[in-house]
């Protein structure tokens, strides 16, 4: 699937020439990737070319002429549909080529050099190891010698991903990002505005079956283990007194195998919360609590009259969904290097033949939808187990494993400024047929 590229300003800038330029200002996910000129775009799609030929997306034209408002406007929404449609290769994410540019535009952007750095990454216990890594060194790349430290068998590795986490008051923390494969930790922590940041090191996938894919790791029983610990006691997951009797007395006996199995009947265990939030539904502004997993939205909603309301959505009724950005970026030589405030997720939902659109406004509005995406990928590849004789292929952060099933794909973007289409992901209630739209 697409990833969450978006282009929402250009600034122009005096060139050494006495000329101008455009100076495009990228996002990923919500937060500042890189700035750079259509230049640099332009000979890296020609290298990307060179080694892919006419499976690339089609790259927005040079212009010799001034170009006019409307042209440059144009010329933005193509760059950002051409970032979002090249990603969704697999084969291209994990190329040298691919990965080797973006390294450098990170870099330059934040004026980081290359050199070695010592970077914490937390552990699900909230205990932190050092690790020995580049500024350049990507995600995948950090991943690989974090798993090698704690000796987690590199089979597992795409059971886990390095996290963007802020660490709140009273114990609390919120999930900010996934970081993907060709992001660099050390420059997506140190260019972050949030307050009191680290690197976390999590499970991802949402589906808590897949739990048992990992029980003939001893290291990786011990990561689950240590995530199931702290999202009870984050009351990410919530036991009922009997569950959290039974489940004390095994974490007593350090009998991880049989905790982690009872965890599988508490309600949330596995899932994603987000920070608390407002939502449009039963009415509008309603403050609400969402937890994602397991197929599921589940909302707890908080009524104008301080009652609260449990609502789930099943993914399985999720005909599509989009990220809308309802603001502007005016200052961009400024500190805002975020896209997170005035966020909304919407999703269209179908029950008893009838569509309606349900909204979120959540900062993590970027995150919710690559859980979503991610519940989506965990349904691929269960199928897949269960129907080997079938093939479908699972693009995930650049890895790519093929399995066999029915599958079609559509994409389109579109960006309107001030309120700003950047993502819409389309599935159909069986899973078979996905279109995604940016």
């Amino acid at each position: 699937m697409k990833m969450h590229f978006c282009i929402p300003v250009s600034q122009q800038r005096p060139d050494g020439l006495g000329g101008r330029y455009v100076l495009y200002s990228v996002y990923l996910d919500g937060f500042l990737f890189c700035r750079v000129r259509y230049s640099q775009l332009h000979r890296w799609n020609e290298q990307l070319r060179r080694v892919f030929g006419n499976s690339l997306p089609p790259f927005p034209p040079k212009h010799y002429l001034a170009m006019t408002t409307s042209m440059a406007d144009e010329r933005r929404d193509q760059l950002e549909q051409y970032l979002q449609n090249v990603t969704v290769d697999p084969n291209m994410l994990r190329s040298d080529v691919f990965v080797d540019f973006l390294k450098l535009v990170q870099l330059d952007t934040f004026s980081i050099t290359t050199k070695k750095v010592s970077l914490d990454i937390f552990l699900p216990d909230g205990r932190s190891i050092k690790v020995e890594a580049l500024t350049s060194d990507t995600a995948e790349r950090v991943l690989e010698v974090v798993s090698h430290k704690v000796g987690l068998c590199r089979e597992l590795l795409g059971f886990f991903g390095l996290f963007l986490i802020q660490f709140c008051k009273e114990g609390k923390l919120s999930v900010m990002k996934k970081l993907v494969d060709f992001e660099l930790p050390y420059v997506s922590l140190r260019s972050s505005e949030v307050e009191n940041c680290g690197i976390g090191l999590r499970k991802w996938y949402l589906d808590p079956s897949l739990d048992s894919r990992l029980m003939d790791c001893r290291v990786a029983i011990d990561l689950i283990y240590m995530q199931a610990i702290q999202d009870i006691e984050k009351e990410w997951a919530k036991p009922t007194e009997e569950q959290k009797q039974k489940l004390e007395a095994l974490r007593k006996e350090d009998n991880q195998t049989k905790f982690l199995e009872l965890s599988q009947e508490v309600r949330h265990y596995g899932y994603v919360q987000l920070d608390p939030c407002t939502c449009d539904y039963p009415e509008p502004g309603c403050g609400a609590v969402i937890s994602v997993g397991n197929n599921e939205i589940s909302c707890c909603v908080t009524l104008p009259d301080n009652q609260t309301q449990d609502v789930i959505f099943q993914m399985n009724r999720v005909k599509c969904w989009q990220v809308t950005f309802l603001g502007s970026l005016l200052d961009m030589d400024g500190p805002q290097q975020t896209l997170n405030q005035n966020l909304e997720l919407r999703f269209q939902y179908g029950e008893d033949s009838h569509w309606q659109w349900f909204v979120i406004y959540t900062q993590q509005a970027f995150l919710l939808s690559s859980c979503l995406k991610k519940m989506i990928s965990d349904k691929m590849v269960k199928l897949a187990a269960e129907n080997p004789e079938m093939q479908i292929e699972v693009p995930e952060q650049g890895k790519s494993r093929k399995y066999h099933v029915q599958q079609s794909q559509k994409a389109c973007s579109s960006f309107l400024p001030r309120k700003s289409k950047i993502k819409i992901v389309e599935v159909d209630c069986g899973f078979g047929t996905i279109k995604e739209d940016l």
